[in-house]
Parts: C-alpha cells; sequence; structure tokens
C-alpha cells in the first residue's frame, strides 16, 4: 500500500520541478491546500442530500402546490394507446426497465419537486463564488493564478467555495441511486464522476486559483435552465421561453467565448511563461481541451432546440445526451397522439485575464514572489 501512495503521489507528475510535498506542507504561518481536506465532503455531501429531502418536502412542494405544478394527489392515468398496445400486443408483465419508460406519474411529479432544489443550490454558489472572485486579482487578471504558484496560500472562503460544489457532485452522484432511474443514468453519472475528478485534481495540486474560475464560469448558466423548468410546470410559457433564451445565450457565449479565451488562456499560454509546463500540467489540460469539445456538441445541440423552438414553433426530441426520461416525451400524448407545443424544454436537461481592476489585500503581494 506504501508503494502505491508513493507511486501515486509521484512529486514530479504532480509538481513544478523542485517543488516536493514538504513544501507545502501547513505551519503556524501558511497553509495550503492537502488532499485530507477532501474527505471531509463525503459526510458533507451526505448532510447535502439530507437538507435536500428536508427542503424538497418542507419548502419545494408547499411552493410547488401553491403554483399548481403538483398534484395533491397521484394523478389519474390518462387514456393511451400506446401503453394499452404495449400491455396487449406486447407483454402483460413488463419488466422494470420497460416500467420505468412507461410509469409516468410519479416520475413527473418527483423531478418537478427536485428542480427547486437545484435551482436554489445552483443560484445560491454562483452568487457566493462571483462575491468571492470579486474581491481576488485573479479574477481581474488571471496572470495571478500562477504568480508565486505553487505556494499559494489557501483562505476560508476558497476552501468553502471548493468543498461546497465538490460535495454537491458527490450528493448528485448518490441521489442517483435513491431517485426515479432515468434513461441517461449513466452517462449523467459519468458527467459527475469527471467533475468530481476534476475539483479533486486541482484541489490537490493547489491549482485552486484558476480552478474557481472554472467552477464559477460553468454554473453561470445552470439556474437559469432550472428556473426556465419550473416556468413550464407551472405554464407561465412565456416566462418559460424566455428564461430559455437567457440560459441558451449565456451557456454558448460562456462555454465558446470566455471559457476558451479566459480559462484556456491563461492555462495553456499564460501558466507557460510564469511556471512552465510540467506532467500534471498536461494532464489538467488535456482535460480543460475535452471539456471545451463538449461545450461544443452542447452548444450545437442547444442552438438546435432554440432553433426549432422560435423558428419552427415547436421542438422535437431534443438529441443531448443528458435528456430528460422518457416521460416528458408522452405526457404530452394523449390515445397515441403527439401534440406538439412552442415548448423549447420538453426532452431538455440540466446543464482577456485583465479588465483594468486594482488589485488590493491579501492578494496584492503575489507578484512579488513570482
Amino acid at each position: 500500500m506504501a508503494g502505491f501512495s508513493a507511486w501515486f503521489w509521484n512529486e514530479r507528475f504532480w509538481l513544478p520541478h523542485n517543488v516536493t510535498w514538504a513544501d507545502l506542507k501547513n505551519t503556524d504561518d501558511a497553509e495550503y491546500p492537502q488532499a485530507g481536506d477532501l474527505l471531509f465532503a463525503f459526510p458533507l455531501a451526505f448532510g447535502i442530500f439530507l437538507v435536500r429531502l428536508a427542503f424538497e418536502r418542507f419548502i419545494a412542494k408547499p411552493c410547488a402546490l401553491s403554483l399548481r405544478i403538483q398534484a395533491n394527489g397521484p394523478r389519474r392515468a390518462q387514456p393511451n394507446a400506446i401503453l394499452e398496445k404495449v400491455f396487449t400486443s406486447i407483454t402483460k408483465s413488463p419488466d422494470e426497465k420497460r416500467l420505468e419508460g412507461l410509469s409516468k406519474q410519479l416520475d413527473w411529479d418527483v423531478r418537478k419537486i427536485q428542480r427547486w432544489w437545484r435551482l436554489v443550490f445552483y443560484f445560491y454558489i454562483f452568487f457566493y463564488g462571483v462575491r468571492f472572485l470579486w474581491k481576488t486579482p485573479w479574477f481581474w487578471d488571471t496572470r495571478h493564478c500562477w504568480y508565486n504558484y505553487p505556494y499559494q496560500q489557501l483562505v476560508f472562503d476558497m476552501y468553502y467555495y471548493y468543498i461546497m460544489e465538490l460535495s454537491f457532485y458527490w450528493s448528485l452522484m448518490f441521489s442517483q441511486f435513491t431517485d426515479i432511474k432515468r434513461k441517461d443514468f449513466l452517462i449523467m453519472f459519468l458527467h459527475h464522476l469527471a467533475t468530481v475528478g476534476l475539483i479533486t485534481f486541482s484541489y490537490s495540486n493547489n491549482m485552486v486559483r484558476v480552478g474557481t474560475l472554472v467552477m464559477c464560469l460553468h454554473d453561470a448558466s445552470d439556474f437559469f435552465l432550472e428556473a426556465a423548468k419550473l416556468a413550464n410546470y407551472a405554464k407561465y410559457q412565456r416566462l418559460c421561453d424566455s428564461l430559455f433564451v437567457i440560459f441558451g445565450f449565456v451557456f454558448v457565449s460562456s462555454r465558446l467565448g470566455i471559457y476558451p479565451f479566459w480559462i484556456l488562456k491563461t492555462t495553456l499560454f499564460e501558466s507557460w511563461e510564469i511556471i512552465g509546463p510540467y506532467p500534471s500540467w498536461w494532464f489538467f489540460n488535456f482535460l480543460l481541451i475535452v471539456l471545451q469539445v463538449l461545450h461544443g456538441i452542447w452548444s450545437y445541440l442547444i442552438i438546435r432546440i432554440a432553433y426549432k423552438a422560435i423558428v419552427k414553433g415547436k421542438v422535437s426530441k431534443d438529441d443531448r445526451s443528458d435528456i430528460e426520461s422518457s416521460s416528458d416525451d408522452d405526457d404530452s400524448m394523449t390515445n397515441g397522439t403527439r401534440t406538439h407545443q412552442h415548448n423549447p424544454l420538453k426532452g431538455a436537461n440540466s446543464t482577456n485575464g485583465t479588465n483594468g481592476h486594482l488589485t488590493t489585500g491579501a492578494w496584492a503581494g503575489d507578484h512579488e514572489f513570482a
């Protein structure tokens, strides 16, 4: 076991040349990110999961009922020729997988309530990140992500931001095994796992400054999508459409505009100039470039949905991998006939280095030690 640990935490992979783990041990005068800090994310993730359950039951559900998003009890099943055909022609004893695709009543209501929790968390964590980053020099000049690296001290707000993001994505992974199982289960599980991996990796080798920028940027559009879905469930179609347009604009502009010209610019070019490449630097940038490819794919599909909604006045099934379960499609079916409505959310699911601002305060001394 000791041999594996020594191999895994090889300093020549994780750290720049002439830097050792001993150099980054906490002292009375300096505190740095430690891999062991991330273990606290597991009990916190479980706590977040419990808070979510309480929130959905005592806060989100009453709000949903007041907006007539959820009925007061199980809905009466509507006649449906497709379901009847399955029963009469295919099987009278459908297996679990087929039932998950056909039994719509419970799935529909549960997911509506879950949207409230996601909306609240995404809204909170994004504006917490903005509030924190607004006071930091690397938000205004990304070269500060690399000055004095890796000897950049950890402050509590940064640790809190990281641990909350990590715990939330761990809780999403846990909840996948207790929530209504959806057909994008494996894809979303891998997505959450990759997110957890990137957060853990950047914290372990103290790339937390650029990591906070990446997290904040990716949180910028999520709450608009969740809000649009809630507006859709509440039958506020005009509000739903407006929120989806805002979501699409923020998503595409942030992932295809800000991300490559702000994040990748600093991780690929500014860091090369200031600290130079080393093995984990290559690996980190490889992951970020893969993420950029995914951004392009998702942006194309979002634009395609928006095009169908605006130009054609209807939306067919979303082709993205992270689509909702099939209940959204069949919910608009009655007696085997699909009705098309102007709804951009059917089938959709969640998901320059300086501007002249003067840096002051606790971060001002970084450049002196570069």
